[in-house]
C-alpha cells in the first residue's frame, strides 16, 4: 500500500522537475547555441568541407539577363526634347565563377583565389539572338567629347573627323558588340596618335573567361564572422578612386557567401567590383525558397543616397562636391574616364528628376531591387538577384556639334539581373540539417511537454486515491450500528 502513493508522488515530483528543467533550457537558449557551435565549426574555407566546396565551385546555376534600352526618337533628343526609350529583353546567358587559382596563406587563416566568370548564351531564355539591332548613346565618342571638351584645337580636329566619318552621338549596334566589343572607327583614328590606347569598346569587354583581379578572403578559422571576408583586392586592402577613407574601404565578403548564424539586426557588407565600391543590406522579411526558411535582405535607400541625405556618402562625389543626386553614382574615375553613371534598374530609389528626364522608365520593387535570400543558420544563399543598370552621363558641349541642343540627362543603356536560386541538391543536404536543428532546438519544449503529461497523469492518480477514502468513510457509522 505504502508503494502506490510513494509513486503517485514520485511521478508529481518528477514532472515538477522536468518543467523546470524544460524552462530552464528554453531560457538559457543552450540547445540553440549548442546547434549554432557546431556550425561555426563546420562552415570553413578549408580542403575537405562542404563549404569550401561549394564557395570554390558554387552548384547552383548562375544566370546573367540584360535588358536594353533602344532609343526611339535621336532627332528629337538632339533638338532638346527627353529621350524616349523601349526597354528590351532579356538577352540570357549562363554564368560559371568558379574560384580559380586557390592558394591557402598565414596557416589557413587566409586564401587567396581570382573569380573567373565565363557568360555562355541562352537563347532559350532570351528574347532574340545576340544580332538584335540596339540604338543607343555612343558611349566611346562620348568619353572622347568630354576628354577633350577644353582643348579648342583638338576638339575641333575630331569633331571634323566625326562630321566626315558620320559619326553621332547616337550609334546602333548588335547586342553582342555592346557587351562584349566591337571595333571603335573613332578609337582607332585616336589610337595613332595613343598608341596605348584600346581601340575596342564593348560594356563587358575583357569581362568574359576572364576575372576582375586577385582576392583574399578570410577563411573563417580564427572568427566564424569573418567567412569569405575580404582582406584585399589586387594587392590593396582599400580603393583610391574616391575622396573620403570611408567610401574607400573594402568591406564584407564578395556578395557570394556569407558566415553562417545571421540574426536580423544584423548588417551584411559585401563589396562589389562593379560598382568600384563597397555596399550593405539590411533585414528586409523572412521568406521560405524551396521549404528553407530564410531571411530577405536589400540595400536600403541610404547606401545610395545624397550627402545631404546621407552625409557619410560625401565621398563617393567626384570630383569632391559634385553629387549628382541621390540613386546615382558616378563610376567615371574607375572606368577609364568615360562617363558611366550607376544605378538601380529603371532608378529605382533614385531621385524622381531622372525618372522624368527619360520616357519609358518605370521603377518596381519587385523587379528591380536587388535582394539576398539566405538561411540564417548556414549562411548559404537560397536566392538572389543583383540588379544594376549602366547609365551614360550626356550634355551639351559646345566644342563639339554631335552634341546639338541636347539636355543634360543621365541616359540609360542597359541593366542586368545576376540571379541564382539554390540547386535541388543543396535543397536536400539543407532540408536535413534544417530538420536537425528543428528538433534539437526543441527538446526543451519536449521536456516542459513531457513535464506537463507526467503532471496530468499525477492529478489523475490522486483523484483516483481520494474516491475509495471517502467512500469508506461513508460506510464506516453502519458498521458500528
Amino acid at each position: 500500500m505504502l508503494l502506490k502513493p510513494c509513486c503517485i508522488y514520485s511521478t508529481g515530483v518528477f514532472s515538477i522537475l522536468i518543467l523546470i528543467l524544460g524552462i530552464a533550457l528554453v531560457l538559457s537558449d543552450v540547445f540553440p547555441h549548442f546547434v549554432q557551435s557546431l556550425v561555426k565549426k563546420k562552415v570553413i574555407l578549408k580542403n575537405g568541407t562542404e563549404a569550401f566546396e561549394v564557395w570554390e565551385n558554387p552548384p547552383a546555376p548562375i544566370y546573367m539577363q540584360f535588358y536594353f534600352f533602344n532609343l526611339t526618337n535621336p532627332l528629337e533628343v538632339l533638338e532638346g526634347d527627353r529621350p524616349a526609350v523601349v526597354e528590351i529583353g532579356p538577352y540570357t546567358y549562363r554564368e560559371y565563377r568558379p574560384m580559380e587559382q586557390v592558394n591557402f596563406q598565414d596557416n589557413g587563416t587566409k586564401v587567396a583565389a581570382v573569380n573567373t566568370k565565363t557568360y555562355i548564351f541562352q537563347p532559350n531564355m532570351s528574347r532574340g539572338p545576340e544580332s538584335d539591332l540596339i540604338r543607343t548613346v555612343n558611349i566611346p565618342a562620348m568619353t572622347v567629347m568630354e576628354r577633350f571638351r577644353d582643348q579648342p584645337i583638338v576638339a575641333n580636329l575630331i569633331s571634323s573627323y566625326m562630321k566626315a566619318t558620320d559619326e553621332g552621338l547616337f550609334t546602333t549596334h548588335t547586342v553582342g558588340e555592346l557587351l562584349w566589343g566591337y571595333e571603335d572607327a573613332l578609337l582607332k583614328a585616336l589610337k595613332v596618335v595613343e598608341p596605348e590606347l584600346d581601340d575596342v569598346f564593348g560594356l563587358f569587354y575583357k569581362s568574359n573567361a576572364s576575372n576582375d583581379g586577385e582576392y583574399v578572403f578570410f577563411t573563417g578559422q580564427q572568427n566564424y564572422k569573418d567567412f569569405a571576408r575580404v582582406d584585399t583586392w589586387n594587392g590593396e586592402s582599400s580603393l583610391n578612386w574616391w575622396t573620403s577613407d570611408e567610401c574607400n574601404m573594402i568591406n564584407g565578403t564578395n556578395g557570394a557567401s556569407f558566415h553562417p548564424v545571421i540574426t536580423k539586426s544584423e548588417t551584411l557588407y559585401m563589396f562589389s567590383s562593379d560598382l568600384c565600391r563597397s555596399l550593405y543590406a539590411l533585414y528586409d522579411e523572412d521568406v521560405t525558397v524551396k521549404g528553407i526558411p530564410g531571411y530577405r535582405f536589400s540595400p536600403p535607400n541610404k547606401v545610395f543616397a545624397n550627402m545631404s541625405v546621407n552625409p557619410a556618402n560625401a565621398g563617393f562625389c567626384v570630383p569632391a562636391g559634385n553629387c549628382l543626386g541621390s540613386g546615382v553614382l558616378n563610376v567615371s574615375s574607375c572606368k577609364q574616364g568615360a562617363p558611366i553613371i550607376m544605378s538601380s534598374p529603371h532608378f529605382y530609389q533614385a531621385d524622381e528628376k531622372f525618372v522624368q528626364d527619360v520616357f519609358g522608365m518605370r521603377p518596381d520593387k519587385e523587379q528591380h531591387q536587388t535582394v539576398i535570400d539566405i538561411n540564417p543558420l548556414t549562411g548559404i544563399v537560397l536566392q538572389a538577384a543583383k540588379r544594376l543598370q549602366v547609365n551614360v552621363y550626356v550634355e551639351q558641349i559646345p566644342t563639339f556639334s554631335q552634341t546639338g541642343n541636347v539636355k543634360t540627362v543621365v541616359f540609360p543603356v542597359v541593366y542586368l539581373n545576376e540571379s541564382v536560386v539554390i540547386d535541388d541538391a543543396s535543397v536536400l543536404k539543407l532540408h536535413a540539417i534544417v530538420v536537425e536543428q528543428n528538433v534539437v532546438v526543441n527538446i526543451p519544449f519536449m521536456l516542459i511537454g513531457l513535464g506537463i503529461i507526467l503532471g496530468g497523469i499525477f492529478m489523475f492518480l490522486m483523484c483516483r486515491q481520494k474516491v475509495p477514502e471517502s467512500t469508506a468513510a461513508e460506510r464506516q457509522p453502519l458498521l458500528l450500528s
